[in-house]
């Protein structure tokens, strides 16, 4: 099988010919139809991941086929279409798997990081880490949906009931927030890097109260910030456009140093709080809730060849939505 595959930091992946991996006990093999590019595969190859495998093939958004079932494993049959998300394996013995923090395992490993990903042909993924995705339409759409998708939904769920929520980074996972704060009847105001008209149109169009730079002020305070840049300097910025009682929610794996900022910005029982990973739970909830929206991903295409080049234009934010690498199979 065709693999793009990472052997250090601060190098282009590298495109090899692998043996089709096999399923062990517990475990499928996925022929990849899809695998979305996400910015934490930017801050794997940039090194800024904690304890990543080398060489691994990144790709944690893929979608694809069952072409064979491991021994033990119920639920899922040859042909059937599947999605394997970040999260790829916990230990389910410890304080955090048994009381429904799995995100925060310790010993927990991570598709695309750990696990060798979906920038291939094939990958092998543990069941219990999959979800059943519907078998009509583009694999290609459904990619966002794994990573961006589900990371957006928890970092809004950890906002609470929110009505005016503001969004930085206008990114993939953004723009499929936007849908549901939507579909929720909640406001919505979009920040995006000063200037930056296309994206500020482009939130706009999925129903934006307000657009506008991060050197602006929204019309209104905020309930909550969800910050999907990784930008630590954001931090203070979200805050002080947060109205009292309100949350500031840092949805990225990685952030810059957050700078200092004064005290009073925080006071008035404002909080900061971070998004680890996700739960599986998450990922039930909301495969559920996108069809019933319906959410639409807007997506930029790339054979699996071209994996570098959707990595330097998601770095250079040269699209709008996400990046998405497709197979022969799709």
């Amino acid at each position: 099988m065709r693999a793009m595959i990472l052997d250090q930091p601060g190098v282009p992946l590298r495109m090899v010919e692998l043996p089709v991996p096999q399923p062990g006990q517990g475990e499928i093999l996925v022929a990849v139809e899809a695998c979305g590019v996400c910015r934490t595969d930017l801050h794997l190859v940039d090194g800024e991941l904690p304890n990543p495998s080398r060489p691994v093939i990144p790709g944690h958004e893929i979608v694809g086929r069952v072409a064979t079932v491991g021994k033990g494993v119920t639920g899922f049959m040859t042909g059937q279409r599947v999605g394997i998300p970040w999260l790829g394996w916990t230990c389910g013995e410890c304080r955090f798997c048994l009381s429904g923090r799995e995100n925060l395992c310790a010993a927990a490993r991570f598709t695309g990081c750990q696990i060798h990903g979906g920038y291939a042909e094939y990958t092998v993924a543990d069941a219990r880490y999959c979800f059943s995705l519907p078998d009509a339409g583009d694999a290609a759409l459904l990619a966002p949906l794994l990573c961006a998708g589900l990371i957006g939904y928890r970092a809004l769920r950890l906002a609470g009931e929110s009505q005016r929520v503001g969004i930085f980074g206008f990114g993939a996972a953004a723009h499929i927030v936007a849908q549901i704060l939507k579909f929720q009847g909640r406001e919505f105001h979009a920040f995006t890097r000063p200037g930056d008209l296309a994206n500020q149109d482009f939130a706009r169009s999925l129903g934006a109260a307000w657009a506008g730079g991060t050197d602006q002020t929204p019309p209104v305070p905020l309930d909550a910030a969800l910050i999907f840049a990784p930008a630590g300097a954001l931090v203070p910025m979200a805050l002080r456009h947060v109205e009292k009682g309100g949350c500031v929610v840092c949805a990225g794996i990685h952030m810059s140093d957050i700078p200092a900022f004064p005290y009073e910005i925080l006071w008035g029982e404002r909080s900061i709080r971070s998004v680890a990973n996700l739960t599986r739970r998450d990922g039930l909830d909301f495969l559920e809730l996108a069809p019933r929206i319906p959410v639409r991903t807007e997506i930029h295409r790339f054979p699996l060849a071209a994996a570098n080049e959707a990595l330097g234009q998601l770095r250079r934010g040269e699209f709008q939505g996400a990046a998405v690498l497709v197979t022969a199979q799709q």
